[in-house]
């Protein structure tokens, strides 16, 4: 003993207890903590207190040693404790704040209500390790749990962190849905149910409920998880309702787009439609009152004023029906492996009387490949060029039709000799309700070239107009060479295949 005293001070010894009480303090909490403190003064004070190997002391001095050595293991043991608790505290912190920071960065970047909904199942089952079941709102003011949406919605992981609740479970989220109160396991309310449930207040009220199933049956979480839960069930609440703003602000938007395209197709067909029935109107009501007064020619000239306006009106009302179908996605493509030549062959003839007095060139070669298209919509298309070309060329001008074969497609080409786009008219000029202005150009209601972009991109083509080097306009379209056409010998036999045509009306 003697040997052992001559390595170690008093000063040392003592140090060496109180290090001991402070790891014990770290690693084993208050109680052991104050157990080692007793032990290591009691321990001093048997071996190296005189008298030695007993708990007496001999003298004051070593009393009053022994005496501080105790407060000093306590005032250690009790600031190591504290120091650790506030470490752990910290840990914990910085865990809810980076999971509330990992979320919310993620509801963030979420624009539709189902993304964001997977996205806080995710964080929470992740978070408190429990499965998790979210109610909506229906019209009605019901409930119903969001896992009976679509399941292509969902991802697997998505499904494995929810929970389905039963009958009773979805009458207890009802209830906190109306009460706007906690509700569920560990709480005084309802403390039967299996699950946690918390309304998801937001500003405009509550938007919906959060069910959290803890993975141990009947667990309870820790009293420091309940505020975060109902952190993280707040930020949901937020998220939720701004999304729901956000469909709410896109339906507006709709409906206000929707309600200006009715006032501007009404104005138009309003202006539009009016001409040509005060035409008709004026034309025949003047045969009917002066029949007996008017000469041949007069009358022939009234009927055709009125046969050229009804045309006109016809026109227009079957634009108006292609568009709203085409808005509507009603147009439906009927693709057949057709020869060119017939579907221009019959615009053409359709446009007799408009282009009964202008110069018209045709330019069809002879190994132009049979077309799989719908000849009703593609006749539709040429009609429609040809009679904005028409409208806003001078009259007596000449036009050109050609087409040709380019990669795997058929491109088609209407030409005039007008005075052509105005910068930016290249594109605009396919906008619904658009009208180039052109001095002594007639009328119409915008909607002939959009109709053909539609038709031409249902069809998988594409088109576009230019200004030509020479003067003039040149509007083209594609026609894509998809699929295998048949053998002219077996489905075609009976087909009248063209010659090339190059032709000058």
């Amino acid at each position: 003993m003697e040997r052992l005293f001559s390595h170690l001070s008093e000063a040392n010894r003592i140090m060496r207890y109180l290090q001991e009480v402070a790891v014990v303090a770290m690693r084993g909490g208050r109680g052991p903590a104050m157990w080692a403190s007793l032990l290591s003064v009691a321990a001093f004070a048997f071996f190296f207190v005189p008298p030695y190997l007993t708990f007496a002391v001999a003298d004051m001095g070593s009393l009053v040693t022994v005496s501080i050595m105790l407060c000093a293991a306590l005032v250690i043991s009790t600031l190591t404790i504290r120091l650790c608790q506030q470490a752990a505290a910290a840990r914990q912190r910085e865990r809810r704040t980076v999971a509330l920071f990992a979320m919310s960065r993620a509801l963030a970047s979420m624009r539709s209500v189902d993304d964001l909904l997977q996205a806080v199942v995710r964080h929470i089952s992740a978070v408190f390790e429990s499965r998790v079941a979210l109610f909506l709102p229906q019209a009605s003011g019901r409930l119903s749990p969001w896992q009976k949406g679509p399941e292509k919605e969902r991802s697997d992981a998505v499904e494995r962190a929810m929970f389905v609740p039963g009958a009773r479970e979805e009458g207890i989220a009802q209830w906190v849905y109306d009460h706007h109160h906690m509700a569920g396991l560990g709480t005084t309310t309802l403390a039967s149910a299996e699950a946690l449930y918390l309304p998801l207040v937001a500003a405009r009220g509550t938007v919906g409920v959060l069910g959290v199933l803890p993975a141990q049956p009947r667990g309870v979480l820790p009293p420091e998880q309940d505020a975060l839960l109902e952190t993280f069930a707040s930020q949901t609440a937020l998220a939720l309702e701004r999304a729901l703003l956000a469909e709410e602000a896109q339906q507006a938007q709709l409906q206000v787009e929707t309600e200006r395209l009715r006032n501007a197709l009404l104005s138009s067909v309003s202006h539009d439609l009016r001409t040509p029935l005060t035409a008709i109107t004026g034309a025949t009501s003047t045969l009917l009152e002066e029949e007996k007064r008017l000469d041949a020619p007069t009358r022939h000239e009234l009927l055709q004023t009125a046969h050229a306006e009804a045309d006109r009106l016809n026109r227009l009302v079957s634009n108006l029906l292609a568009m709203t179908r085409l808005e509507s996605g009603a147009i439906q493509v009927h693709k057949e492996w057709q020869p060119l030549e017939e579907v221009v062959g019959a615009a053409l003839t359709r446009l007799d009387a408009p282009l009964r007095d202008r110069p018209l060139t045709t330019h069809l070669p002879a190994d132009l490949p049979l077309v799989p298209l719908d000849s009703v919509l593609i006749e539709q298309v040429l009609i429609n060029v040809l009679d904005n070309a028409i409208k806003y060329t001078p009259p007596g001008s000449p036009l050109a039709l050609s087409a040709w074969t380019t990669d795997g497609a058929v491109t088609v080409e209407v030409a005039d000799q007008g005075p052509g786009l105005s910068p930016g008219d290249e594109q605009r000029v396919f906008e619904k309700f658009y009208r180039a202005q052109r001095p002594g150009a007639s009328s119409g209601a915008g909607l002939g070239l959009t109709i053909c972009r539609g038709i031409i991109e249902a069809h998988g083509g594409h088109i576009w107009a230019k200004n030509r080097s020479g003067g003039g306009t040149a509007l083209r379209f594609t026609l894509p060479l998809t699929g295998t056409p048949p053998a002219v010998g077996t489905e075609l036999e009976t087909a009248h295949v063209p010659s090339p045509v190059t032709n000058e009306r």
